[in-house]
């Protein structure tokens, strides 16, 4: 897979989980799809530790499923981490 369609991949990844999770995690859409595209890195590489398939192509339905999962787990971390700042303006 092309690095254009591993970014786009991300992306929509990252999204799909923003829509998936429930609450509100820190930041914004940028931020979310920015994380999408580290939990596509995540899912990946989880995927070919734990089960030995990891991001092949882009219409593989393997290669999405992972890469939300991992969009979620990173959405979910992130949401731990900035759940307590407090915002000053």
């Amino acid at each position: 897979m092309g690095f254009l369609a591993f970014l786009i991949l991300g992306l929509i990844a990252g999204a799909i989980a923003k829509l998936i999770l429930p609450g509100k995690q820190g930041g914004g859409w940028l931020v979310t799809l920015l994380l999408g595209v580290v939990g596509a890195i995540l899912g990946g590489w989880i995927g070919s530790l734990i089960f030995g398939v990891g991001l092949q192509d882009f219409w593989n339905l393997t290669t999405w499923l992972l890469a939300i999962a991992g969009a979620i787990i990173v959405l979910l971390i992130w949401g731990l981490i900035t759940r307590n700042r407090t915002r000053t303006t």
